[in-house]
């Protein structure tokens, strides 16, 4: 058994569990001004209400198993990047903020705030995200001994703000089409306008990314020449995308949010087969690369967290149904509504 490969697998599963679930809530606090009125900005928000806290639990538990699995890639990425992550970390605390203490005071002043605050975390928390991709793709200068030597100022570039665009577009889609499914009446009109919206910036974003990555990332594509089948999931991702207009105009919103969710988990396999065997690139100087083989735990490390990863993740996915299938449906407030 490849231990470390497994868990560079396993961690691709959990990134994308976050970004298919959380990805669709941070979309949702984008939308969030699409609302107007004070009872509309409630039901965006408890859209979302029973199950933000729980989607971000695969965020957490992404960060552990990667300090567990490759403990050199997590101390150079989360030191390098610490700026960076702590803007993440800031703008998750008032997203989670925003969404406790608007409710708290009638003032039409106070919840006016905590909209913006809402509305701005989320944005700035799925532009980092989306940044930290390209910046991975394009890769990062590393000594020989695996240091970042750079600040995570100077990694922002274009095709960085590229991907960081790229993956706002994406959530908005998300988002709105998640609302859709969740809201009635003028606010679900307003919605359905703002998911066409996100739907042609990510598709024109996605197909610029495309080709800044084949011109200006070239490597990103030898796995692909070494492992041929993975065209399949380009196309399985393309007909994804092309299927969630299709199920819009058929107002088939279930279908549109499956190819929204295939779409999210097909991006992510095509960064992952992009980087493997790497997990820190380093440019210049690929030779100092931290891969999935030199950057992780002891094999027995790598064996014992399996089991554990075996035992637990069933657990995550059963109660994740079981949360989602209890509120499913339209939102309806009632006095313990945010």
């Amino acid at each position: 058994m490849d231990w470390p490969l497994l868990w560079f697998v396993l961690l691709g599963v959990l990134l994308t569990g976050y970004a298919i679930l959380d990805g669709f809530d941070l979309g949702v606090g984008m939308l969030h001004l699409v609302a107007r009125t004070d009872e509309e900005r409630r039901i965006v928000i408890n859209s979302i209400g029973p199950i933000w806290d729980g989607n971000e639990v695969w965020l957490v538990t992404f960060g552990g198993a990667m300090f567990a699995a490759f403990p050199e890639a997590y101390a150079t990425v989360f030191s390098g990047y610490y700026e960076a992550f702590m803007a993440v970390l800031g703008a998750l605390i008032f997203r989670a903020v925003s969404i406790e203490f608007r409710s708290k005071f009638p003032s039409s002043r106070w919840r006016t705030v905590w909209d913006y605050v809402f509305c701005g975390s989320s944005l700035l928390a799925s532009l980092v995200f989306g940044v930290a991709v390209g910046s991975a793709m394009m890769g990062i200068p590393l000594s020989s001994r695996g240091i970042f030597q750079s600040s995570v100022f100077t990694q922002v570039g274009w095709y960085s703000l590229l991907t960081g665009l790229l993956t706002i577009a994406m959530f908005v889609m998300h988002g709105a089409i998640f609302l859709g499914l969740k809201t009635e009446g003028d606010l679900r009109k307003r919605i359905g306008l703002w998911t066409w919206r996100g739907y042609f910036a990510f598709l024109t974003l996605y197909l610029v990314s495309t080709i800044a990555t084949v011109t200006t990332v070239p490597r990103a594509l030898v796995n692909f020449e070494e492992f041929p089948w993975a065209f399949l999931v380009v196309v399985l991702s393309m007909l994804a995308i092309a299927n969630i207009p299709r199920s819009l105009m058929a107002n088939d919103l279930s279908q549109a949010f499956v190819s929204s969710c295939c779409t999210i988990a097909g991006l992510i396999f095509l960064f992952g087969t992009a980087l493997f065997p790497n997990l820190v690139t380093s440019n210049p100087n690929p030779e100092n690369s931290l891969t999935i083989y030199n950057a992780s735990s002891s094999i027995y490390t790598l064996q014992i967290m399996a089991v554990v990863a075996v035992i637990g993740m069933p657990c995550v996915i059963a109660y994740t149904a079981i949360v989602y299938w209890t509120f499913r449906g339209r939102v309806k407030l009632d006095k313990h509504s945010y």
